[in-house]
């Protein structure tokens, strides 16, 4: 039987997506009893530290788009941001505007940044942004797992 668990520690994790390099801190409690030596100082000693070594990841439908009248709203050109289309945009409903993300099994590190909305049905879908029509058909829908960066 482990020290602590001969002490009765109860170790109660918080859960949260930790951004690159940032540490992961556990909040816990512990019911130690009174007669025991052992301080909580040296108890909390004990506890590791983890590092983060990768950004949140989630599992979505990927699909492409382009500025054509049919695909967007009046203003095709122009994103939900109110930036002009280019290379490197998608359009998502379930990340902020401004987040960066990366699509590594079908991009490798090219970085995409959220600056469109879709229509409010699709949850879980990044939409590329691409020029060509053809390209955006070509490339239809994939499931991947794509990289938040921030």
């Amino acid at each position: 039987m482990s020290k602590n668990a001969a002490l009765g520690a109860i170790l109660v994790l918080s859960i949260f997506y930790p951004t690159q390099g940032e540490v992961i801190h556990a909040d816990f409690e512990l019911d130690i009893p009174t007669h025991t030596q052992t301080t909580v100082s040296t108890t909390l000693a004990s506890v590791p530290t983890i590092k983060a070594v990768s950004a949140r990841t989630r599992t979505v439908k990927v699909t492409a788009y382009t500025s054509s009248p049919e695909e967007t709203d009046d203003t095709p050109f122009i994103t939900a941001s109110g930036k002009t289309v280019r290379d490197g945009i998608v359009a998502s409903n379930f990340l902020p505007l401004g987040t960066r993300v990366k699509i590594p099994t079908l991009f490798g590190d090219k970085i995409f940044v959220v600056e469109d909305r879709m229509h409010p049905r699709m949850k879980n879908v990044v939409d590329i942004w691409m020029e060509k029509k053809e390209d955006a058909l070509k490339f239809g829908f994939k499931n991947a797992e794509i990289a938040i960066l921030d």
